[in-house]
């Protein structure tokens, strides 16, 4: 049975090349790396050319399922919107969020649940929380061919362990500790390291220490890269983080959109007539 593809050649080089986990280490004190949230294929569409990475985080817990925090998120929840969001794109990385309870366990615990997350969404790499205690881990899963970016400072699923989403580092001892943390996921293997929430002193000297990109959220300016939620760079919610900023204000215009569509209804002013189909 012939694997020759079908496509001509043209039609194949038209086909972006999708950025990898290695092509995002090299980006160390290059471009910054420019990185997004995507939960669904279209958004993933719409992102796919201005993003170097898009995260299928596992905020989708707040943002999709109005959850309160992202304890919930189940594995087959991250893989659901994973493969959505390889197939609305073609260009950026895709990393998958592991959700809370699926890699803690152990390093073959974590293997299980990131084969699982590459085989069935084709991703490039999966992300997880954690510095120290994630980073043998994050070697047992670079050394078995799963691409690891780390998450360190403020680290969502460890909220009531914290006691807040308050801003890390600001003390001494936590600011060493999370500086260990970071030192250790490099030499661990991770392509690439989120900081999230530090103060901006600690972001520089990270990303002054280690040999991998850092990509800030809350951070600092001089990372390798930055991340938001999408919808919260959309202005979909209210109430935002400190550190975001919004770029558009879309919910007031889907409202706007939503009530001109309602008075149409009502009015009968809608469908018209080039909306219908004759007999």
């Amino acid at each position: 049975m012939s694997t020759t593809s079908s496509l001509s050649v043209a039609a194949r080089a038209a086909i972006p090349r999708r950025l990898t986990a290695p092509a995002i280490r090299d980006r160390k004190r290059g471009e910054p790396i420019v990185m997004l949230t995507a939960y669904t294929a279209r958004m993933a569409e719409l992102l796919d050319r201005h993003c170097d990475v898009l995260l299928v985080g596992d905020s989708l817990a707040q943002v999709i399922y109005g959850l309160p925090t992202t304890i919930p998120v189940t594995l087959d929840m991250m893989i659901a919107h994973g493969a959505a969001v390889v197939r609305g794109s073609q260009r950026a990385l895709v990393v998958v969020d592991m959700p809370f309870g699926s890699y803690e366990e152990s390093p073959e615990q974590a293997f299980r649940s990131a084969a699982r997350v590459m085989q069935e969404t084709g991703a490039g790499a999966i992300k997880l929380e954690g510095g120290e205690t994630m980073a043998s881990t994050i070697a047992y899963l670079t050394k078995r061919g799963i691409p690891v970016m780390a998450h360190i400072g403020l680290t969502p699923q460890a909220v009531n362990v914290l006691g807040g989403y308050a801003a890390r580092g600001k003390g001494n001892a936590e600011y060493s500790g999370i500086m260990d943390d970071a030192i250790a996921v490099e030499a661990a293997g991770a392509f690439s390291v989120v900081i999230e929430a530090v103060v901006e002193p600690l972001a520089d000297s990270i990303t002054e220490a280690i040999g991998c990109p850092t990509i800030g959220i809350g951070a600092s300016a001089r990372c390798d890269g930055q991340v938001l939620v999408v919808d919260d760079m959309l202005g979909m919610f209210e109430r935002n983080a400190k550190f975001v900023k919004r770029f558009d204000n879309l919910a007031d215009r889907i409202d706007t959109a939503a009530e001109a569509y309602a008075a149409s209804v009502r009015g009968r002013q809608f469908p018209e007539a080039q909306h219908l189909y004759k007999a």
